[in-house]
């Protein structure tokens, strides 16, 4: 296959970290990436270079982007972590056929994106596109954080930001497997939408009543995990009338204010704790036959409509600089960019 010399991509303006801690709220791209035409990627060993059919744009693209992710920029290289697309050269077998992937070398915010050929994952033909291209960030979280929920033989747990995509595959997984999920969400429209999906209970952290209300779910349903991708108070509030043995796993940092800690007591004389997940770490800890598996079932569930992706929008590439920040501001639905 012949391919070009240069390539459309959304660059970045800056390396390493900004030292903010603002959020993934974005109004203008324009400080961070600019729109190029940049040369294709150049394919090394253990390398495959994929064309983009589709990239996902996730919270952690957004943190990435203004230097506030665990992970430092590289000035001058396409952004964008994850997407679906066909691999059109490389050191693998794979060449001209369909694959998710994490973009490791060269962003996926591009018409081609270059990543390590040993990370790509083969999709089956019968998964719609929107899928495979958000079929790793968010299901592999919820299939990890949804083993740390169902640990100890619990039969409930809390998730906050219940209204986003990873949060209603968290709903799902809890409805199928009778562990019961208790959703937090900021706006009471999201209540009947969530209880139709599965949620056994919503709170609604704008109510006068949300912690009344909440401590006598936790009396009753007695949850034990807490995940968390807000940080904010409500959810250390949360935690602390959660019962002993209480697990507070942090995902994300929605919120721009931090937590106040009131009641450190209980991590020494009720045996709560509080920890961090990131996806990254538990691919590398876990062993490659539990990956394959996981991603298997990852595909089944979308293929059998367990899981759908909810499309907010789709916004071509070519376009990204003017109309992705809108984008990222539309409720309960998935972003993406098409090259």
């Amino acid at each position: 296959m012949s391919l070009p010399e240069t390539m459309r991509a959304l660059v970045q303006l800056h390396d390493g970290y900004s030292g903010t801690a603002e959020g993934p709220a974005i109004d203008t791209l324009e400080p961070y990436l600019e729109f190029r035409e940049v040369p294709v990627p150049q394919v090394g060993k253990g390398q495959a270079l994929i064309k983009v059919h589709l990239a996902a744009v996730n919270p952690s693209d957004l943190h990435f982007i203004k230097g506030e992710y665990g992970q430092p920029r590289v000035k001058d290289r396409p952004a964008g972590f994850e997407a679906v697309g066909e691999v059109v050269a490389g050191d693998t077998p794979f060449v001209g056929q369909r694959v998710s992937f994490f973009a490791a070398h060269s962003g996926c915010w591009a018409d081609y994106a270059l990543t390590d050929a040993a990370g790509l994952v083969p999709c089956r033909p019968d998964l719609a596109e929107a899928d495979a291209a958000g079929q790793l960030v968010n299901p592999l979280t919820a299939m990890a954080m949804f083993d740390i929920a169902r640990e100890g033989d619990v039969k409930s747990f809390i998730l906050n930001a219940a209204g986003s995509q990873l949060g209603k595959l968290l709903i799902g997984l809890g409805r199928d497997h009778d562990c019961a999920p208790i959703a937090v969400v900021r706006r009471t429209e999201q209540a009947d939408a969530l209880k139709e999906l599965g949620a056994a209970e919503v709170l609604v952290t704008s109510d006068d009543d949300f912690m009344d209300k909440a401590k006598g779910i936790m009396r009753a349903m007695k949850p034990r995990v807490l995940l968390d991708a807000v940080g904010d108070q409500h959810t250390a509030d949360l935690f602390f009338a959660m019962p002993n043995r209480a697990r507070w796993v942090n995902y994300g940092k929605l919120s721009t204010e931090p937590p106040k800690l009131s009641q450190m007591g209980q991590l020494i004389f009720q045996h709560k704790r509080i920890e961090g997940f990131w996806l990254t770490r538990w691919m590398q800890e876990v062993d490659q036959a539990t990956i394959g598996k996981t991603i298997a079932a990852v595909q089944e569930r979308f293929v059998s409509s367990a899981w759908t992706t909810d499309v907010a929008a789709v916004v071509p590439l070519g376009e990204a600089m003017d109309k992705l920040p809108a984008a990222t501001k539309i409720q309960d639905g998935k972003v993406f960019i098409k090259p």
